[in-house]
């Protein structure tokens, strides 16, 4: 078998509300899904749900390759860009070849990938995370008791921006999930996408944690801070989860030796391969591991072969458009199903003709970081769009954001 082309396109993710975190908020609820089908000349197809940066040029170290020799081709992938760099957006073209790539040798095998990876178990524990800062009380209830109808008693709500306003909407949130879980204490854990500094996240944490207890503090500080992330992992009684952004073992290695995260995260955006390699970087320092993402597809496959694995981020109930998989949620857990390979179908011809909208970021949207970041001095309040033609003014610690495009992904 040989790798004979590539092909990509992107769809959408409908959320139908708000979504976003301390960065910003799209207030249309729509996503891009970059998608790359990789081909072979035996007809057999990969799907891979990542970015296509560069894709051109990554791709010719794969072409008329045999696709199931994955690891290795990982590999070359990352030996292609060696000079100008692999990280960002590039990594995650090289992560979605590379789950195509375990798609089509699964798929050859006869087998789902879960299983050809070694997995016993195809129910992967799951736990809620709405992208919710932009939603008022009624509908972050109502968001919250659609993941407690499918089992998930454990959810990380999004924040940072004034502890007051964190600790009324997990409390809200917990009551949903104590009263769905039939008075068992749910898990919650809180994410602020590296809105603060050391200190500032310290006290932010103390704070809520004199009346809540959480499961962990995501992302406190800047992603690549080894020494401020160890601070607020000794200044908290939570575990500090972090990880998404990193790529490559070389950013992880530092984290570890400073003991600076509990909780290893990996992006799904960033495929198979780099998971596996993380997860057992991690397992030798007896830490577990949790996915990222909206579509983290692969990394439900891999996580059932890990020793580590702890629990993958649900976030929309729905897939992309055009977009259907062979799994389903019941019981607080994704279950896979045995469609080989990544159990993943594209419809393209749905995907080309449905409507989109720009792809060009703003400075509103939570991928760009805001001037502020890390230097606010006071609680923020402002005005948040609360529904789709609703709007809640004066909440306090919820930023305004009107965007009208999509994101290459949404921070998770």
């Amino acid at each position: 078998m040989r790798i004979t082309g590539y092909r990509t396109l992107t769809t959408v993710q409908e959320w139908g509300r708000p979504v976003g975190d301390a960065n910003g908020v799209f207030t249309d609820g729509a996503t891009s899904v970059p998608i790359i089908v990789v081909e072979t000349d035996e007809g057999i197809t990969g799907v891979g749900l990542g970015p296509h940066a560069d894709v051109e040029r990554i791709f010719a170290a794969i072409d008329g390759e045999d696709p199931r020799a994955v690891t290795t081709l990982y590999d070359r992938m990352l030996r292609q860009t060696f000079k100008a760099g692999h990280g960002g957006s590039v990594f995650g073209t090289i992560g979605a070849l590379d789950t195509a790539l375990w798609d089509i040798k699964a798929q050859a095998a006869g087998q789902p990938l879960w299983r050809l990876l070694g997995g016993r178990d195809r129910r992967v524990p799951a736990y809620a995370s709405g992208l919710d800062i932009g939603l008022d009380d009624d509908d972050l209830a109502a968001a919250y008791t659609v993941y407690a109808r499918h089992g998930l008693r454990a959810a990380k709500l999004k924040g940072g921006l004034d502890i007051e306003r964190d600790r009324h909407r997990l409390h809200v949130v917990r009551d949903v999930l104590t009263e769905a879980g039939r008075g068992q204490r749910p898990g919650l854990m809180l994410d602020v996408n590296e809105a603060w500094t050391r200190k500032q996240a310290v006290r932010h944490v103390c704070e809520l944690e004199r009346t809540l207890d959480l499961v962990w503090i995501e992302e406190p500080v800047r992603r690549w801070d080894a020494e401020g992330l160890a601070v607020v992992g000794r200044g908290v009684r939570a575990s500090v989860a972090t990880g998404e952004n990193l790529t490559g073992l070389e950013q992880y290695r530092p984290l570890l030796a400073a003991s600076a995260v509990d909780i290893v995260q990996m992006a799904a955006v960033w495929g198979v391969t780099h998971f596996l390699r993380v997860a057992a970087l991690a397992h030798a320092y007896d830490l577990p591991v949790s996915p990222i993402g909206n579509s983290p597809v692969g990394l439900l496959h891999a996580a059932t072969s890990v020793p580590n694995h702890l629990v993958s981020e649900l976030q929309d109930l729905r897939p992309p458009v055009g977009i259907t998989r062979d799994l389903h949620v019941e019981d607080g857990a994704f279950v896979l199903g045995d469609t080989p390979g990544l159990g993943v179908t594209i419809a393209e011809e749905e995907i080309r003709t449905y409507p989109r909208r720009s792809d060009v970021p703003t400075p509103d949207g939570p991928n760009v970081r805001p001037e502020r970041a890390g230097r606010r001095l006071l609680a923020e309040v402002d005005q948040v769009v609360a529904g789709p033609g609703r709007h809640v003014t004066g909440l306090p610690g919820t930023p305004a954001h009107h965007h009208d495009g999509l994101p290459s992904a949404v921070g998770h």
